[in-house]
Formats: structure tokens, sequence, C-alpha cells
């Protein structure tokens, strides 16, 4: 009989009703997380029906600069998701927890400081920035206006993302969920007052627009911070313990850590930026159609993103108390719920895929509809990739709580770099295939990552991953 093997060497037996257990912890676990994404989705989805309210020209400046916003703060989340893994293995292994935790977590916060400061001068001089990227200098001009008063928000919301990851591995994630929701009230009417000059306030225009996301990232940060002093569970930790006592070796461990992670999320991030010019080269039409598309599948995929957060923290546990049986568990399980979320969401963009487009446009509307018929197609195909693109996510989450990032790293930017974008550059131009061969691009390199990342989930133990399995008895 195989028997699992505990740190201390001694034999244990599986105990009964594991996997239950395990799948309901990760169900616990998730589902705030999926919906802190969701909330962090609506805060971006505010400010773009504000500003389209004000102007098509504001809407396109602000387009702009929070684009260059979001590339710094979804490198810095990147780097910051770090802290989840590392905090999970510390109270896998229950030795010194309490001051393991707080160092982690002081680590995160330090690293937060670090990347706003220089982040900030590239912010500071986003007009430059665009106009060297060749935009229009009247857009480059507001975006730059804008982002000098929306970028005071990057330092407040990379602490709030430490401090989510922080809850997060300590499970409870309902206290940034809490914050999430409340964040996406206050961003909506900052905007109102700010932008449009309600509620006595001055009408700043985009300006206001920046003011508000800066002082809603403010908020964020001030009250996850304050609800993790409040709470019971985490409070225990002391997180902002001896704030100011260096620690550069936890320092550094986070970033070797972090910094692959933010490179995994940076891949993948420009890749689809990257096809988002692609179809700019094709037509009007294909760029619409796309946006749409890609909108619908980047919503289905907060699921298995939270999902991979929530494998990271589960499979940390395992790892950090060198329970093999306890990390195939946990890995198991959020694989499989996040690709038989994404199997389902294929079947519906299959069956209903222009019920879905119709949310976004008037299917009656003679004069859209060749961007319709575009949109149809693409979301086709958008369900090839859905299972891949869930396989992906989970799979870096769980090889994250491994603390295994630096091997994925290269597998991502093989996948879609060397081999996802080349390819849908040539499906689309020289062979033809236009969007559609974007589009087959683009799943063709998510699937290759999520069976390379597969792959050495497999194959963990045999790299030293973890405890190699004993010999069967």
């Amino acid at each position: 009989m195989t028997q699992a093997i505990d740190t201390f060497g001694a034999a244990r037996a599986p105990r009964p009703g594991a996997w239950r257990r395990e799948l309901v912890a990760t169900l616990a676990l998730a589902w705030p997380l999926i919906l802190t994404n969701l909330a962090q989705t609506a805060l971006g989805a505010t400010d773009v029906l504000m500003l389209s309210w004000l102007s098509p020209e504001a809407l396109a400046a602000g387009a702009l600069g929070a684009n260059l916003f979001y590339v710094c703060f979804i490198g810095g989340v990147g780097l910051l998701s770090g802290v989840s893994a590392m905090i999970a293995a510390e109270r896998g292994r229950r030795r010194h927890a309490v001051r393991e935790v707080r160092r982690t977590a002081r680590a995160g916060l330090w690293s937060a400081v670090a990347l706003a400061l220089p982040l900030w001068i590239v912010l500071w001089n986003t007009r430059e920035v665009l106009l060297l990227l060749g935009q229009d200098p009247d857009l480059a001009r507001e975006a730059g206006h804008y982002m000098r008063a929306m970028m005071w928000g990057l330092l407040p919301i990379l602490l709030y993302a430490s401090l989510r990851s922080t809850v997060a591995a300590l499970e409870r994630p309902i206290l940034a969920l809490i914050v999430g929701i409340g964040a996406v009230a206050l961003n909506a009417l900052l905007n109102w007052a700010l932008i449009f000059g309600n509620f006595g306030a001055p009408a700043l225009g985009l300006v206001g627009a920046g003011i508000a996301s800066a002082l809603t990232s403010t908020a964020m940060c001030l009250a996850i911070g304050a609800l993790a002093m409040a709470d019971r569970r985490v409070r225990r930790y002391r997180l902002f313990g001896r704030f100011w006592r260096s620690d550069w070796p936890r320092f550094l461990q986070l970033w070797r850590l972090g910094l692959p992670i933010a490179a995994i999320i940076l891949f993948e991030v420009t890749i689809f930026s990257a096809a988002l010019l692609l179809m700019g080269l094709i037509s009007q039409e294909a760029l619409a159609a796309h946006t749409i598309a890609i909108q619908i599948a980047s919503l289905s995929f907060m699921v298995p993103l939270g999902i991979g957060m929530a494998a990271t923290v589960r499979v940390g546990l395992g790892y950090g108390a060198d329970d093999r049986e306890a990390v195939a568990r946990a890995g198991w399980i959020a694989f499989g719920l996040g690709t038989g979320f994404m199997a389902a969401m294929a079947l519906v963009m299959v069956a209903i895929p222009q019920v879905l487009v119709g949310l976004f446009l008037d299917l009656a509307d003679p004069a859209i509809a060749p961007v319709v018929s575009l949109a149809v197609t693409y979301l086709l195909l958008a369900a090839l990739f859905q299972v891949v693109d869930g396989a992906q996510a989970v799979g870096a989450g769980m090889l994250r709580g491994l603390q295994d990032t630096r091997v994925p790293m290269l597998l991502a930017g093989l996948g879609y770099w060397v081999i996802g974008l080349p390819l849908a550059a040539i499906l689309a131009f020289p062979l033809g295939l236009e969007g559609v061969g974007v589009w087959l691009g683009l799943a063709a390199g998510l699937a290759i990552v999520a069976v390379l990342l597969l792959h050495r989930w497999l194959s963990r133990e045999r790299l030293g991953l973890v405890r190699a399995r004993p010999p069967t008895r």
C-alpha cells in the first residue's frame, strides 16, 4: 500500500474525506477572489462609461493614459502575488508562523513602495511616452494631464494589492471583496462629482476622473489596512508591527519569486495588446468585433484566475508542510474546477454566440451587420481556447504554490511571443486568414503554455519541486 510521509518522515495513511474537504476549502477561498477580480474589472468599466459620457476625445485620451497605468499596475500585482505563495508555505510549516508571516507582509509593503517610486517617473512623463509611441499629440497632451492626477493612486493601489495577497494567504479573502465592492460605488460617485461638477464639486473633466481614481485607490488601501487590523483571524499576525525594521533577505526573496510572476502576466497581457494592434491593421470592423469578443472571454477568465490564486494558497500550504498528498489534492481540485468552468463557458459561447454579442451591439441595425458577423465568428473561435486558457491560469497558480516561477516564465515567453504571436501574424496576413488567423494564433499560444505548465506539474516530484514519492509496499 502506498503511504503518505509526514514532515518528520513517519508514515501516515491519508485521512478519509480529504478530497471533499479540500474541495470545500478551495471553493471557500476562490469565490471571494473571483468576485474581487470582477469588482476590479468594474472599476475600469466605470471609468470608461463616465468618460464616454464626457466626450469621445476624453474617452480616447483616458484610454491611452489608463493603458499605460494598467501596465505598471499589473506588473506590480504580479510581483506582489509572490506574497501569497510565501505566506502559505510559512503557514504550512507552522514554525514561528506569526513572525514569518509578518516578515513577508512587510517585504510586500516595502516592495510596493520600491515599485511606485520609479513608475511614478514614467507616469509623470505620460505625454512624452505616448508621443514616442506615435500617438496623436492632442490626445497625448490630455492623457498627460489625466495621468498627473491619477498616478498618485499607484502607491496606494500597490499597497492594497500586497495586503490583498496577504489576507488571501491567511484565507480571509472576504476582506478584499468587501473593499472591492465598496470601491466600485465610491469610484462611481467620485467620477460623477469630479468629472461633471455634481454634488457641489468643480467640473474638472478628464482630470477629475484621474483624481477620482487616485482617491478611490487611497480609500481601498486604508480600508483593507483597517479591516486587517480589526479582523480577529488576521490581527494576530500584527502585519504592521516593526514596519520600519529592515529585512533585506526577505525582501530579496520576494523579488526573486515575484519578478518571474510579473513577467508571466506581462507576457500574456502584451500578447493580447499586440493582437489588438494586428486587428487594427485589418479593418475597423475587425477591431470592433475583436474588442467585443475579447471582453466576453475576459469576463469568463476571471473565474479560473481566481481559482488559480486559490490554488497558490492551497498548494502552498501543502508545500510548506512537506505534504505531497495535500499538494496533489489542492492542485488537481483547482485544475478540475478551472477547466470545468471554462468548458461550460465554451459550450455557452458555441450555443448562443449571437445572444452574447447582442449584449453589446444592436443585432437589428443593418449598418453594423459586418461587425456582428465578425464578432460571432471570433466568439466561436474564443470557445476553442476557453479550456486551455483556464488550464494555463490555474496551472501557473499551482506551480506558484510550489514557489516555481522562473521556468514557467520562460515557458510563457516561448508560448506567447515565440510561437503564438508570430503564428497569429503569419495566419492573418501572408496566409490571408485575417482576424480568424489572429484568434487561431492566440489559441495556439495559450494551448502550448497550458500543455507545458501541466507537464511541469506532472513532473514535480522528478524535478525535485516536492518530496519524491516513496516506493509502494
